[in-house]
């Protein structure tokens, strides 16, 4: 673990914690209206993904697919978006977001999109959990 490592406030502001990988802190995004996941690798300087070692480079890889994998098993939704932007927030972050052909920015990117909706705080404990036990 890493003693100087702090979650930036807006992610802080906008996530909820679901668990400490080898690497990366994986978080919820506090918006229902899609299943999305940020892992934060743990690591105080890094603002891209050039910045890790390369053996963190191939770890946060192998945490991608973990949680898109899981994502979509606990979702059973059509696909799974990954992106790192930094544009606001410029500590490095992965988001993984669960996509169907339902929600409300398809085929669009989510970013900007409509106006957040948190989760009721049972839906939000009930998915935490099984993201807990599924990855």
């Amino acid at each position: 673990m890493n003693p100087a490592f702090r979650v930036h406030e807006r992610l802080e502001a906008d996530t909820r914690f679901v668990a400490d990988w080898t690497l990366s802190r994986l978080l919820l995004a506090d918006d229902c209206r899609f299943p999305w996941l940020i892992l934060v690798p743990r690591r105080s300087k890094a603002s891209e993904i050039h910045d890790l070692t390369r053996d963190d480079r191939a770890l946060l890889m192998e945490e991608i697919a973990r949680a898109g994998r899981g994502l979509l098993c606990i979702t059973g939704l059509a696909k799974i978006n990954i992106g790192t932007l930094g544009n606001i927030v410029p500590q490095l972050h992965v988001h993984i977001v669960g996509r169907h052909p339902r929600d409300t920015a398809w085929p669009g990117p989510v970013w900007g999109q409509g106006k957040v909706v948190p989760y009721f705080p049972s839906a939000r404990a009930t998915l935490i959990g099984r993201l807990r036990e599924e990855l």
